[in-house]
């Protein structure tokens, strides 16, 4: 097996997902400061503060969605399954079938909205499960179905 950048991208709606998420928790932050800072009067900011903050989630937001989806990818053959991820470190894993132990299909409230949800694949390995979010709703059924029956298979070959 050759660690290489894998074939296939999310799907192109993850990054409407991403910032969405991001612009929904960042309001919930701000919210949350507001009423700390104004109405309880528990800090005092200087208003230069708050715009930094501001201005530092609204450049989050702009960047880091378009490049998770520049550097998130995936891919499956006959004999593994190839996951690339993160946006500030970068990170390519393989595993191969014969250490697939479970597939699950996870579809979250935000991601439901964008018809996407996430694959994991979970193996025998200590670095953890693998991840592939943001595929298409259909794209990841397909994959659940098809990597549970290639890692059936292996394990019916090694009996």
């Amino acid at each position: 097996m050759e660690l290489r950048e894998p074939g296939q991208r999310v799907s192109p709606r993850a990054r409407t997902m991403w910032v969405t998420s991001s612009v929904v928790e960042s309001t919930v932050v701000f919210a949350v400061l507001v009423v700390l800072a104004v109405w309880i009067d528990l800090f005092d900011l200087p208003w230069w503060v708050w715009v930094l903050l501001v201005a530092a989630d609204v450049v989050y937001t702009a960047v880091v969605p378009q490049w998770r989806y520049l550097v998130h990818r995936w891919e499956v053959t006959d004999t593994a399954v190839y996951t690339q991820t993160g946006w500030w470190a970068r990170e390519r894993r393989i595993a191969p079938m014969s250490r697939i132990q479970t597939v699950d299909l996870v579809e979250g409230a935000v991601a439901r909205l964008f018809g996407l949800a996430t694959v994991t694949v979970t193996t025998a390995s200590a670095a953890g499960a693998l991840e592939i979010a943001g595929l298409d709703r259909d794209v990841a059924r397909r994959l659940v179905d098809d990597l549970t029956v290639k890692a059936d298979a292996v394990e019916g070959d090694a009996t």
